[in-house]
């Protein structure tokens, strides 16, 4: 049976790959104080549409119905359920959440239908909290060994770039949706677009260098955001013309590149319940693309020959050493033909001739290779390989 369109099934290594990056991000994420919450994937249409229902993002919801009729909807990501989750928190309120996002949208690139989102936000923020969310981003992407950039700019510069230009308000959110494409469509393709509203004069202003924008009163936010970073030791880069595409945005506005096109990350500052928050999501499946994370895989196939009881002993002691381990109760030919198909890369043999010897024979898949071991050197004996 296929799977459905945009949707995938995860197995093996693949499998195994995922779990051990989610415990990185999620270990990240609470080593700067940020508290899990778990959200339903399920929410009432006119919650999940809130008060952007032309952002792109939300009008590629899934739609659903109830057998009471109502009307229901996929969540599209986890930060708008932060307006019910968030009520009544002391602040600062640092939450993290990992969980599955759907969008009904085209099939392009690395995109699916179903994604596991990992966001981190701080409802009550300020300009050094956006710093701590750039630096957390940094640590999560230097711990899965993925090279990267940050991109930075503010909604605010922008407003007040459209505002000198007299750019009407009604075509303002239109018009930096156009600029935002600048780095992912040609000029001359953004160019065209924005000669519907009459604008497509001002990306002259989107070329011009850094020190240009420091006539804009909303720059010294930029400046601030890069004071902080200092502190941290992130180098960014400041992209006039980054917008990012959910209209929520109301200041520091970035993402993050990598190698390849689509964007790994990005996020911004926003309102929740009308208090300052700054936030970011990434998609597990981006990241895996990217991360180059090894390693050592450990895991044990430990082979009874008719000695079902002293397998499951030795099973047990591994498992205290946090070693992966199982066991297989029967013919070692088949058991070696499991061990394989599975790409375990060891074996350990307890039959007759182990027990009396108070010794395993351990098999390493890869060269073929046996050594009789006892308990204490057995772990030794993995950390070579």
């Amino acid at each position: 049976m296929e799977n459905v369109k945009g949707f995938r099934d995860y197995t093996g290594e693949n499998a195994i790959k995922r779990a051990k990056m989610r415990k990185i991000i999620e270990k990240t994420f609470q080593n700067f104080g940020f508290e899990p919450a778990e959200t339903p994937i399920i929410e009432y249409e006119e919650f999940v549409r809130g008060n952007n229902p032309n952002d792109e993002a939300v009008s590629d919801t899934f739609k659903l119905e109830d057998k009471g009729k109502r009307k229901l909807a996929l969540r599209y990501e986890l930060t708008f359920q932060l307006k019910r989750i968030a009520n009544n928190k002391k602040l600062p309120y640092k939450r993290y959440s990992i969980g599955e996002a759907f969008r009904d949208e085209p099939i392009m690139g690395n995109r699916t239908r179903q994604f596991t989102s990992c966001d981190a936000d701080i409802v009550g923020s300020s300009a050094k909290d956006e710093a701590e969310i750039l630096k957390l981003i940094s640590d999560i992407l230097n711990k899965l060994k993925i090279k990267f950039t940050i991109n930075i700019n503010n909604r605010k510069l922008l407003n007040e770039i459209l505002k000198e230009q007299e750019i009407k308000d009604k075509d303002k959110e239109s018009i930096m949706r156009e600029i935002d494409k600048l780095d992912k469509l040609s000029e001359s393709e953004v160019k065209a677009n924005l000669k519907k509203y009459n604008a497509d004069f001002i990306i002259a202003i989107f070329k011009k260098s850094e020190s240009y924008f420091k006539r804009y009163k909303s720059y010294s936010e930029i400046e601030q955001l890069k004071k902080y970073c200092n502190m941290y030791k992130i180098k960014l880069n400041f992209q006039p013309s980054l917008a990012r595409g959910l209209s929520y945005y109301i200041g520091t506005v970035f993402e993050i590149k990598s190698d390849i096109k689509e964007t790994v990350c990005g996020g911004g500052s926003y309102l929740i319940n009308d208090i300052q928050s700054i936030g970011f999501g990434v998609s597990l499946e981006r990241l895996e693309i990217l991360a180059k994370m090894q390693e050592k895989n450990k895991r044990i196939l430990i082979i009874s020959i008719e000695q079902d009881k002293k397998a499951i002993e030795l099973a047990e002691k591994l498992r205290k050493q946090n070693i992966p381990c199982q066991t297989f109760f029967g013919k070692p030919s088949k058991a070696l033909e499991y061990a394989n198909s599975y790409n375990m890369p060891y074996v350990i043999f307890i039959g007759d001739e182990e027990i009396k010897k108070k010794r395993f024979k351990i098999k390493n898949m890869k060269t073929g290779k046996e050594k009789l071991v006892n308990l204490n050197e057995l772990e030794k004996e993995l950390e070579k390989n």
